[in-house]
């Protein structure tokens, strides 16, 4: 292997260059700011994105009844449980629903009371890419200059019929212009992908990455499909099993080694899976750990020879 070498991994794990950034290892703290999503409000449609209940990726601790400061501290607390993390770097990580929609008054209010908590060193904002305007950016962009910001854009997917299926509510060039718009303010980019939504196949799929390639990204985080219940989805799939494909854990190793085979190297990855409580999911269960599915995806890439980028498609 001498393409490239991201400190000996085949891949270029963002989780490495943040502890290069901070000198330690980085903790996000996951915060519910009550949000809502113009997806669930009616502005732009109602029930939500199909594969979508919000339980699924909020904390116990987080909870919108509670303040800012009383959900990074029980977090904290929660983290710090393990005497080798003690002194970690914290971020506040508003995951809950679309953390752009409200005004930029209020959204200043809530940022800024993260950022007062002595443990916190940053912040990351997960939102759409149809819920933010020049004169948030303009506001994240004066912040990143004090201290850390990534904007986490939901993309999910970048074929519109897809997009329209699962009922997003915007089409993918709104991904492409938000991404660019915030990349030129010299803020940290995130995408979010879900593989293996309904009615997409292999190449589909691995088209995403070449789509990719195309976006100033810092970093790419990757899903697989779950089917929790509470969704649109769990019960389209009583009456369209069609769509569907739910891989096997070995299936989605190997899609994801070959979708980092065509992602450029330039794009630092931060997660390959994600992780439904039990009492929600209903497919696929693992029973896997993010660590664990890691180690897997090392050990394949190796097995075959192969690392990042050794097919991507030039980018544009």
């Amino acid at each position: 292997m001498n393409e490239f070498n991201y400190n000996m991994r085949r891949y270029n794990n963002y989780n490495e260059i943040l502890k290069q950034l901070f000198n330690n290892r980085v903790q996000k703290v996951s915060i519910n700011a009550g949000f809502t999503c113009p997806n669930r409000d009616g502005s732009k449609g109602s029930g939500g994105c199909t594969y979508c209940n919000n339980q699924t990726f909020v904390p116990g601790y987080c909870q919108p009844v509670k303040t800012i400061t009383e959900q990074i501290e029980e977090g904290i607390v929660f983290f710090q449980k393990k005497e080798k993390y003690r002194n970690q770097v914290y971020l506040a990580y508003f995951q809950s629903y679309t953390n752009t929609y409200d005004s930029l008054n209020k959204l200043k209010s809530i940022y800024e009371e993260a950022l007062r908590h002595p443990r916190i060193q940053g912040i990351v904002v997960g939102t759409r890419p149809d819920c933010v305007n020049n004169e948030i950016l303009d506001y994240f962009e004066t912040l990143s200059k004090q201290t850390y910001v990534m904007i986490e854009y939901g993309i999910e997917s970048t074929n519109d019929k897809t997009l329209q299926l699962i009922n997003r509510g915007h089409d993918y060039q709104s991904a492409i212009d938000a991404i660019h718009a915030t990349a030129k303010r010299g803020i940290y980019t995130a995408a979010h992908l879900i593989l293996g939504l309904p009615c997409e196949d292999r190449d589909t799929i691995l088209s995403h990455a070449d789509q990719m390639n195309k976006l100033p990204l810092t970093t790419l985080k990757l899903h697989q499909l779950q089917l929790v219940k509470g969704t649109i989805m769990a019960k389209q799939v009583q009456t369209h099993p069609e769509w569907f494909n739910f891989y096997k854990v070995d299936e989605y190793i190997d899609l994801i080694v070959d979708f980092l085979e065509r992602l450029s190297p330039e794009i630092a990855v931060e997660r390959f899976v994600s992780q439904s409580p039990k009492e929600l999911l209903i497919s696929p269960d693992w029973g896997l750990k993010n660590f664990e599915f890691v180690a897997k995806v090392e050990k394949r890439l190796k097995e075959r020879e192969t690392w990042q980028g050794r097919k991507m498609v030039v980018r544009e």
